[in-house]
């Protein structure tokens, strides 16, 4: 009994235990929240997405094409995965206002 009594916690070790503690419980909840919202995309067979325009209604002019580096180049899409042409389509398609 004497060794449990002998140990006094200073208030120094308590904080750095407690931000120990706090740090270890936002890492997963980090990680998880990066991996949901890349799980959250459609594919690009699910969302019947191909690289050529359906008439006018092409990626470039979507309200969720983000554009790539040029006009030309592949960007990304707020929908559906992977790398979009500027000149595709698919069924998530929403023109610009």
């Amino acid at each position: 009994m004497d060794t449990l009594n002998s140990k006094k916690v200073t208030r120094r070790s308590f904080l750095k235990g407690a931000a120990l503690l706090a740090s270890i419980a936002v890492v997963p909840a980090a990680i998880t929240s990066k991996d949901a919202s890349a799980a959250a995309k459609a594919t690009q067979a699910a969302m019947q997405y191909q690289d050529h325009p359906k008439g006018k209604l092409e990626c470039s002019n979507c309200i969720q094409y983000i554009p790539g580096k040029t006009a030309k180049a592949k960007g990304t899409c707020k929908v559906v995965e992977g790398a979009i042409s500027p000149q595709g389509y698919c069924l998530a398609y929403a023109p610009k206002a």
